[in-house]
């Protein structure tokens, strides 16, 4: 029978905080089920927290004796702690049957005064950061503390002034660009945001608009997720605002976009040793991705793992329609007849993933699909992190601001707000781009 794991409040490798059920660290990657169960006993402590002394030393110990009785009729004399011989703390033998101190006496009240006298003022070691006369602004080029407001930044990320440790950047982030826009956002339950987005626009050839939105999503279970979606989100943007106005049909445009994706995450794994964790047995590092491209005809959405992409109809009366396909165990049980959704969906391998960007990834098969929508609306782009709350097209559909098409941000911001609301146990990241892609210049809203 497999023993069980360790409950660990933080990483013994980077102390970075745990969250329960966790196999390895999401900071570092430290393989949890490595760390040695605790012993069943414990040592015994005394209340003052000295440490007893074994029976073989505590035999040698001249320890005091009180005196016995003369008699069976005779009852112990009373010891008061000054009876007894001592020394101070620093050695100096205590006088024993000393008389006590006069009442009102300085020595009565248990404070001693034989103390050398002290200054009546006391020079600073150096100035109060809080009254500093040029406490740092925002204008000055550095970082302020957003607890104390007053202590500067360092390089760690810690305040100077007060210690506390800041967000970091990529805790929640949000981009508008033009008639598109994206929200990312570390969730309540996990220590760092382990997602990415791009998003972009160019013109086609022809003197048409291409909106282009990137979502990555960090595998959890491998080293460095946070990279490896950076790296994908990136290079695929890149790629696809390099293709697009050299006439690269964007469905060919996506397919090679995920392939250069791929290729950055892949080289996250080759780096030197100095450069990665010092962890070899990790996975190398990996993450899903999803992406869109709206021009004012064709919607092309490429894919790899489990994020998803949904068309929303800005008329609600027509259907709303899932996209994608997920790369999982779940999506694979309904595709061979072996579960209903609502089975695969409930059971708790469900996100396990079957397909990734990453150099451990048994084989890249990249998904695209292109479609030609007969009416306004907008593509939802995002991770499991939002589609957990709303995982069919109709609940997501629910949940998309009627107004998504003009208002891209106000409806990303709506949309990470109701994956918090609902718990946040994961990282959200998601897209709104509207289709058709409006002119550049034309003025959403």
């Amino acid at each position: 029978m497999m023993s069980q794991m360790p409950q660990l409040s933080a990483c013994p490798s980077c102390e970075e905080p745990l969250e329960s059920g966790d196999r390895f660290c999401g900071a570092c990657g430290y393989d949890l089920s490595a760390v040695p169960a605790p012993p069943d006993d414990h040592p015994t402590l005394t209340m003052n927290g000295a440490v007893p002394l074994p029976p073989e030393e505590a035999a040698d110990v001249d320890w005091p004796v009180v005196p016995q009785p003369e008699g069976a009729g005779t009852p112990p004399a009373v010891h008061l702690p000054t009876d007894l011989p001592g020394t101070d703390s620093g050695g100096t033998p205590l006088p024993s049957n000393a008389p006590p101190p006069p009442a009102g006496s300085p020595a009565a009240s248990g404070v001693r005064f034989d103390r050398p006298p002290e200054p009546d003022e006391y020079p600073l070691q150096a100035p109060d950061p809080r009254v500093a006369a040029d406490p740092p602004t925002a204008g000055e080029g550095v970082k302020v503390c957003v607890a104390c407001r007053s202590g500067r930044v360092d390089p760690d990320g810690y305040c100077e002034n007060c210690g506390h440790a800041q967000p970091r950047e990529r805790d929640h982030m949000e981009q508008e660009l033009g008639p598109l826009a994206a929200v990312s956002d570390r969730g309540l339950r996990h220590h760092r945001n382990e997602d990415a987005f791009a998003v972009g626009q160019c013109l086609l050839p022809d003197g048409a608009p291409a909106l282009v939105a990137v979502v990555c999503d960090g595998v959890s279970s491998a080293t460095r997720p946070d990279a490896a979606s950076l790296a994908a989100s990136r290079e695929a943007g890149e790629a696809l605002l390099s293709a697009l106005p050299q006439g690269t049909h964007p469905q060919a445009a996506m397919h090679e976009a995920i392939i250069a994706a791929s290729h950055a995450v892949n080289s996250l794994a080759q780096e030197p040793a100095t450069a990665r964790e010092h962890a070899p047995h990790q996975n190398a590092p990996a993450c899903t991705l999803v992406s869109s491209i709206v021009t004012p005809t064709l919607l092309v959405v490429g894919w790899v793992g489990d994020s998803r992409a949904y068309w929303i109809p800005v008329d609600r009366s027509s259907p709303p329609a899932r996209l994608t396909e997920d790369d999982s165990w779940a999506a694979q049980m309904v595709a061979a007849g072996l579960m209903s959704e609502a089975e695969a969906y409930a059971d708790e391998r469900a996100h396990a993933i079957t397909g990734w960007l990453g150099a451990d990834a048994y084989e890249l098969e990249p998904h695209t699909a292109s479609f030609k929508p007969d009416r306004p609306g907008v593509v939802i782009v995002c991770t499991d992190g939002l589609w957990n709350y709303a995982e069919s097209a109709e609940e997501m559909a629910e949940i998309v601001p009627a107004d998504a098409a003009v208002r891209p941000l106000h409806s990303a911001q709506v949309l990470v707000g109701h994956a918090l609301d609902g718990g946040g146990h994961d990282n959200v990241t998601v897209a709104v781009v509207p289709f058709p892609a409006p002119p550049q210049g034309a003025v959403i809203g």
